[in-house]
C-alpha cells in the first residue's frame, strides 16, 4: 500500500477529499470506492501499481475521435470504482475488489516503458475509474508527459476540485461519461450526484483539456427525448464542437432484464444532438452505421471515415477539411 493524497484527519477520523463523496472513514474502514482504507491514522490507497488490465487499444475505443485519431493508446486499470452502476460493462474489475494483495506491483516507470515499447502515442487510464487510482495515474502521467506521451482519462467525472487541479500537471484529454441529465438517475443507479460531473466537465474544458462526452443509452432509464435535449444543450453551452458519443447499451451485470438499445433510439438521439446545434455527434457500439464518421460541419463531406475502431479514410490536413478548409476542432 501507499499513503494516499487528498485527505484530512479530524477527531480521529479521516475525510477523503479525492472525489465528491468526501467519505468519512473510521479506523480500519474503507471509502465508497472500496480501495482507500484508514489505518493507523492515515489514508492508504490499496491499488497503487496494482494493474489488473493492460492493453494496446485504438484511441477510438476510448472513445476519442478528435484526439490523434488512428493512433494507439496503452490502456491500464486497477480494481475499483467510486460509482456502483448496476449496468456496468466492466463490473468484474470495477465492482469486485477482492484479491488486490495478490496482484503484482508495477511501477509508474514500468508502465511508461511498456507504453513506449508498444509504440503507443498515449497512455489511457480507463476500464475502471481513474479517479480511484489517481495517485498512480498522476505519478505515471507526469513521467509519461516528460517522455513525449499524452495522457487520457476515461472517467465518470466524479472527481473533486483538489484532484482536478492536480490534473493540469499531466492530463491532455478525457472522455467523460455523462450518464444522464437527471439527479434521480445518478442517486438511484450510480449512488452519486450529477452536479459534480457537470462541474468537472466545465473545469476540464476551461483548462484546455480536450473533452469528449459519452452517454450510454439505456432503454427506459435515460432515453427520453427531453432528457437527451438537455444533455445536448449542456454540451452546446460548453462548446458546440465538443463530440458527443451515443453508445448502445447491452444487458450486463445487474441489468440483465433490460434489452439492448433499439436502433431507432440511437438515431433519434443522434438527430436531437444535431438539431440542438452540436457539430459532432456519433453512434457507438452499433456496427455498420455511417454515424461513426466525422463530417465537415461546413461542406458536409467525410473528413474521417471509420468502420468500428478502424480509420477507413482521412481527408484532413493540419486540422482542416481538405475540401473546404473548415477547421476541425481537436488534436490531429
Amino acid at each position: 500500500m501507499k499513503e494516499a493524497g487528498f485527505y484530512e484527519v479530524k477527531n480521529g477520523k479521516i475525510r477523503c477529499l479525492l472525489c465528491p463523496h468526501f467519505c468519512i472513514i473510521g479506523e480500519g474502514k474503507r471509502g465508497v470506492c472500496g480501495v482507500r482504507v484508514h489505518r493507523d491514522g492515515k489514508l492508504w490507497t490499496e491499488v497503487y501499481g496494482k494493474i489488473i488490465a493492460a492493453h494496446l487499444d485504438p484511441v477510438e475505443k476510448k472513445p476519442l475521435f478528435h484526439f490523434f485519431p488512428g493512433t494507439r493508446t496503452f490502456s491500464i486499470a486497477t480494481p475499483g470504482c467510486n460509482f456502483q452502476c448496476p449496468f456496468c460493462q466492466n463490473w468484474e474489475i470495477s465492482q469486485v475488489v477482492d484479491g488486490i494483495d495478490k496482484i503484482d506491483y508495477v511501477s509508474p516507470e514500468e508502465v511508461v516503458t511498456a507504453a513506449l515499447k508498444t509504440g503507443a502515442h498515449s497512455i489511457s487510464y480507463t476500464y475502471t475509474e481513474p479517479t480511484i487510482f489517481f495517485e498512480f495515474a498522476m505519478d505515471t502521467g507526469i513521467i509519461a508527459r516528460k517522455k513525449g506521451l499524452k495522457n487520457i482519462f476515461v472517467t465518470n467525472g466524479y472527481i473533486s476540485q483538489d484532484a482536478l487541479s492536480a490534473c493540469t500537471d499531466f492530463l491532455d484529454a478525457a472522455n467523460v461519461d455523462l450518464k444522464s441529465f437527471r439527479e434521480d438517475f445518478y442517486k438511484k443507479l450510480c449512488k452519486a450526484r450529477l452536479s459534480p460531473v457537470l462541474d468537472a466537465i466545465k473545469w476540464m474544458k476551461s483548462k484546455g483539456i480536450w473533452v469528449e462526452i459519452t452517454t450510454l443509452l439505456i432503454p427506459g432509464e435515460n432515453d427520453d427525448p427531453s432528457e437527451l435535449r438537455d444533455i445536448a444543450r449542456f454540451i452546446v453551452e460548453i462548446g458546440d464542437t465538443t463530440p458527443w458519443h451515443i453508445s448502445r447499451f447491452h444487458p450486463d451485470y445487474k441489468f440483465l432484464y433490460s434489452r439492448p438499445t433499439p436502433s431507432e433510439s440511437l438515431f433519434r438521439a443522434y438527430e436531437i444532438g444535431k438539431e440542438e446545434g452540436l457539430k459532432f455527434v456519433y453512434v457507438g457500439n452499433f456496427p455498420g452505421t455511417d454515424k461513426e464518421n466525422t463530417y465537415c460541419p461546413s461542406c458536409g463531406k467525410i473528413v474521417i471515415g471509420r468502420r468500428g475502431f478502424t480509420i477507413t479514410e482521412k481527408n484532413i490536413k493540419e486540422a482542416e477539411c481538405i475540401y473546404c478548409g473548415q477547421k476541425i476542432d481537436g488534436a490531429f
